[in-house]
Parts: structure tokens; C-alpha cells; sequence
């Protein structure tokens, strides 16, 4: 099938084409035809899949034919996101596709100055793409208002909930006319994102391109057991590997971030941090070298990731586990985009063997495990020293029980998964 099939107009056909899309994927298919009629849509589709096309090719077609009743440029679109680069994602994305219909769009989102956006949306703007925060510190001091929305879009449901937002978006939703089309997408749907969507949609058509919480099946994964100590050693050894010219790291902190990248400095290998602490012009550098290849390895947390998007980004190493399942699904789904390969790679010492176990779980599939490696794990059973608990009254830590000492050979089981 090819995208003439869908009934798309001449002027966005021609920017498909001009971008090099012929062929939409499979949540494409199936969303656009519905959006185009008019439908709330329920769309569960994880990372890669070309979800935000499927929006937004419709959304451009609808609001280039429907005219605004008066003339005047209004807010007719509203895309509420939950990151500063995803928001820029999408943006580009509407800039894009909709370059030949003019229809304008803007980005608004916190941390950076607010007169550039404040002067674009004075201009007047068609669609408009936000995060909460910046979206309703703008409504409140009476800069733009939602009253003209007609079609609604949350997307990265799941984590904009992870991430606190829920006040927000009751705020978002009280504000947007209650005579809209809404689009709800997530990456996974647990009980309180459904929960959540009944209460936005009506009697709204469902797309679920994949199971809830799959992985791309293209990509190859794999397990190196290691001690937590031996993990930057590890790294530095399979970067030694002229195959992997690129590759994005995932920590669990921002100091985890920030001390991976000094350390692979240290081994003269390009690489740099992403995440909250880091200024938005910094964040976006360090995007820009890494999608041009000027930066090796681009080390990032979990909410600073999400909504980046490489093109044929072949390789995703988790340097931590990621304590939440669905969490490990977004991750390694920013490799093996669009049907291209991948390879994500899964650092596990013994204390994550739980994070393992439930990713598994998740995925329905045992990830294999690569013993072939100079790091294998040898603490199978470390002590966890705990604040109050696990000290002793000086307020050292408590000596490390002989019987637990880290053996200086490899034991016998340090092969097998648990």
C-alpha cells in the first residue's frame, strides 16, 4: 500500500515524497483513514512505529480544508507532549509534512526564555505543540487560550502520567472545547491510562499495532551479567568495537549520566549527557553532534530520551537495568526504527536481577545471555548496605560478612541467568 491509497491531498503527498515516505507503516494505515473521518482514536503503539505521521498527515489534511469561520489564524490544533524534545520532534514533523499547505505550527516548553514562543504565537499559529508546564504558565498569564481547539491530541500518555502530569492535563482538558476530536496515544496501556482515556474519548475507534508492551521484534537483545563496578570497564570494551560508530546509553540518574560520560572521555571516546540538569541549548548540541555522528555516544536518562529520534540508530546499550518494565520497552525501542536492525545491550549485576526478571516477564521472551566477555559477573549475592539499616552505631558502614567475600575466581554457576 502506498500512501496515494489513503486519500491524502496533492500538497502533503508531495512533502511524503519530498521526505522519501512511500509506503505508510502499519499504525499509518490503520489511524489515518480513521482520523480523516472524524473519529476519537485510541492508539497503543510503541516507539518507532511512525505514530507521530499517523497524526499528524491527518490533522494537517482536516484543519487545510476546514477554514477558519472568520479569516484569522487561531489555535486550532493543540498537541500536548511530555518533553522539550519530543515537542521538537513533533514540530518538525508538522513543518514538514505540512510545508506545502500553509498551515503554521510552534513549539512551546519550559526552560528557555519565553518571548521567542510568546512573539510566534502573537503571530498567529494553526497547530500548536506543548508540554503542560509551559502550556499552562502561558494560559495563565492570558497569552493564548484553547477556546478554538478542535482536534486534541495527548501523546506519550503513559509517561506523561510516569512523570506527574496528571493535574495538568485536567487543567489542559478543562480549558479545550468540549465539541473536539480527541487522539490518545500510548506506548503501553495499563489500567490507569484506560482509565485516563474514557474520560477524554468518545465511543473512540481503537489501532494497536503491536501487543501492549512488545518489543520490536527485529531487534537483537542481550544480557552481560557484570558486577556494578566492572560496568564503565565493560563499556569501554565493546566500544573497541569499530562497528558500533554511534550509540545512545541509558543511566538511571543524572550523576550516573554525567560520571559515564567522564569516564569514556578519559578513554579519549566522544560522548555527552542528556538530561534535566543540562540547559535546553545544551541538551539540543549535544542531539544535534550525536544525530552527525560528531559525538560517539550520547549518554541519557529516561524522560530526557524520550522523543529522541536518530535515524538508523543501530545500537542502544542499558549501562543501568531500568527499574520499571515498560521503562526497558521505550528504551531499546529508539533502535531498530521503521524496520531497521538494531541491537540493544543490557548491563544486569545481581542486585537488577529482579528489573530482569520483570522485564521478561513483560516481554513474554528470556533475552539471551553473552558470557564471551573479560567482565563476567562474580558478586552473585551482594550485601546491600542501607541507610540506618545495615550500619553499624558509629555510622559506618557494618563490615562486610566474611561468607559473602568476592571470590577471586570465576565460580562455577557465573554463566547461568540467575
Amino acid at each position: 500500500m502506498k500512501f496515494s491509497s489513503l486519500h491524502i491531498i496533492e500538497p502533503i503527498l508531495r512533502a511524503l515524497e519530498e521526505e522519501g515516505y512511500t509506503h505508510p507503516t502499519p499504525i499509518q494505515t490503520e489511524a489515518i483513514p480513521l482520523i480523516l473521518k472524524g473519529s476519537d482514536l485510541l492508539g497503543c503503539a510503541q516507539t518507532g512505529t511512525g505514530k507521530t505521521a499517523a497524526f499528524a498527515i491527518p490533522i494537517l489534511q482536516l484543519l487545510r480544508e476546514r477554514k477558519a469561520i472568520d479569516g484569522k489564524r487561531k489555535i486550532r490544533s493543540l498537541i500536548v507532549t511530555p518533553t522539550r524534545e519530543l515537542a521538537i520532534q513533533i514540530g518538525e514533523s508538522f513543518s514538514a509534512y505540512g510545508r506545502h499547505t500553509g498551515l503554521t505550527n510552534t513549539v512551546i516548553f519550559g526552560g528557555v526564555g519565553q518571548n521567542p514562543q510568546v512573539n510566534a504565537l502573537r503571530r498567529g499559529v494553526d497547530i500548536l505543540v506543548a508540554t503542560p508546564g509551559r502550556l499552562l504558565d502561558l494560559m495563565n498569564q492570558g497569552i493564548l487560550h484553547l477556546h478554538d481547539i478542535e482536534i486534541l491530541v495527548l501523546d506519550e500518555a503513559d509517561r506523561m502520567l510516569d512523570m506527574g502530569f496528571i493535574h495538568d492535563i485536567r487543567k489542559i482538558l478543562a480549558a479545550v472545547p468540549k465539541e473536539r476530536q480527541s487522539l490518545f496515544f500510548s506506548a503501553t496501556m495499563p489500567p490507569e491510562i484506560q482509565r485516563l482515556s474514557s474520560t477524554i474519548l468518545r465511543h473512540p475507534a481503537k489501532v494497536s499495532v503491536t501487543p501492549v508492551s512488545s518489543t520490536v521484534d527485529i531487534i537483537n537483545q542481550q544480557i552481560y551479567f557484570v558486577d556494578r563496578g566492572n560496568k564503565s570497564g565493560l563499556l569501554v570494551h565493546l566500544l573497541q568495537n569499530p562497528d558500533i560508530r554511534t550509540v545512545l546509553v541509558f543511566t538511571r540518574t543524572k550523576h550516573g549520566a554525567d560520571k559515564v560520560v567522564r569516564h569514556l572521555e578519559k578513554h579519549n571516546i566522544t560522548a555527552e549527557a542528556i538530561h534535566g540538569n543540562k540547559a535546553q541549548n545544551a541538551r539540543q548540541r549535544a542531539l544535534s553532534n550525536f544525530k552527525s555522528q560528531k559525538t560517539r555516544v550520547l549518554v541519557a536518562t529516561d524522560i530526557a530520551a524520550r522523543g529522541i529520534d536518530v535515524d538508523d540508530l543501530e545500537w542502544v546499550i542499558n549501562y543501568e537495568m531500568s527499574n520499571i518494565a515498560e521503562t526497558y520497552v521505550h528504551r531499546i525501542g529508539r533502535t531498530g526504527r521503521a524496520g531497521s536492525a538494531g541491537t540493544a545491550i543490557s548491563f544486569c549485576d545481581a542486585e537488577e536481577k529482579e528489573y530482569l526478571r520483570d522485564i521478561e516477564k513483560l516481554i513474554a521472551k528470556s533475552i539471551p545471555v553473552v558470557d564471551s566477555h573479560p567482565f563476567p559477573l562474580m558478586d552473585h549475592n551482594p550485601v546491600k548496605i542501607i541507610k540506618e539499616q545495615g550500619r553499624g552505631r558509629s555510622g559506618h558502614p557494618a563490615p562486610r560478612p566474611q561468607g559473602n567475600a568476592r571470590p577471586k575466581q570465576r565460580p562455577a554457576n557465573a554463566g547461568k541467568r540467575w
